[in-house]
């Protein structure tokens, strides 16, 4: 919903590739944004924009490259959510991050694309949304845990793990006792936060 008071999109000298991995099959990342910018919803239209840009649609599980010389690797995978979502695994100057957002796991069976995707990766961003002991009174809201994050990370040989994607009703002291327990599991967990700069080099 952010794109929506995305200033630089507003401005003419600016260029933009806009691409998803999951919309294919609804129309696309175009009409999906031109969508949400209509009336009643937004009095702004997506023509109003006056960036240069370009709308692409890939299927989650295709890879493609980036860069003026295409030096950064990426490969996706679908993920489980009612309306579809797309994991990013992102590869440069021999380092990797993962960005797994919006996905439910299925207890005791472990999501074979995640851990395809994360194996061995610097960092995996993981959607933690809930507990374990939370998760049950959640299911079919399309997300996942912490501690499936840990089990996963360590399934697949991650280096580190940021629990994010964070439940609104968890404020900062029970975000801080998740932090305790987790790195008590875990040495290589950490709670994402406002601001945080991870550097992988």
């Amino acid at each position: 919903m952010d794109f929506l008071f995305f200033s630089p999109a507003f401005r003419k000298d600016r260029s933009f590739n806009i691409t998803a991995g999951h919309l294919y099959d609804t129309g696309g990342i175009r009409s999906v944004l031109a969508g949400q910018m209509a009336n009643p919803t937004f009095p702004v239209p997506l023509e109003a924009m006056r960036a240069s840009m370009t709308f692409e649609d890939f299927k989650a599980g295709d890879s493609f490259s980036l860069g003026k010389s295409n030096q950064i690797k990426v490969r996706t995978a679908p993920l489980n959510h009612p309306n579809g979502a797309t994991a990013y695994r992102i590869e440069y100057a021999g380092k990797s991050l993962c960005y797994v957002s919006d996905t439910e796991h299925v207890i005791g069976k472990p999501d074979q694309n995640v851990l395809g995707l994360i194996e061995g990766a610097d960092l995996v961003i993981y959607d933690s949304t809930y507990t374990d002991k939370e998760f049950p009174n959640h299911l079919g809201w399309g997300h996942s845990t912490w501690e499936e994050g840990i089990r996963l990370s360590r399934a697949a040989d991650v280096k580190s793990l940021a629990i994010f994607h964070h439940d609104p009703d968890h404020e900062d002291l029970f975000m801080e006792e998740i932090e305790s327990r987790a790195r008590a599991i875990w040495s290589g967990a950490i709670v994402a936060r406002e601001f945080m700069r991870i550097n992988l080099a």
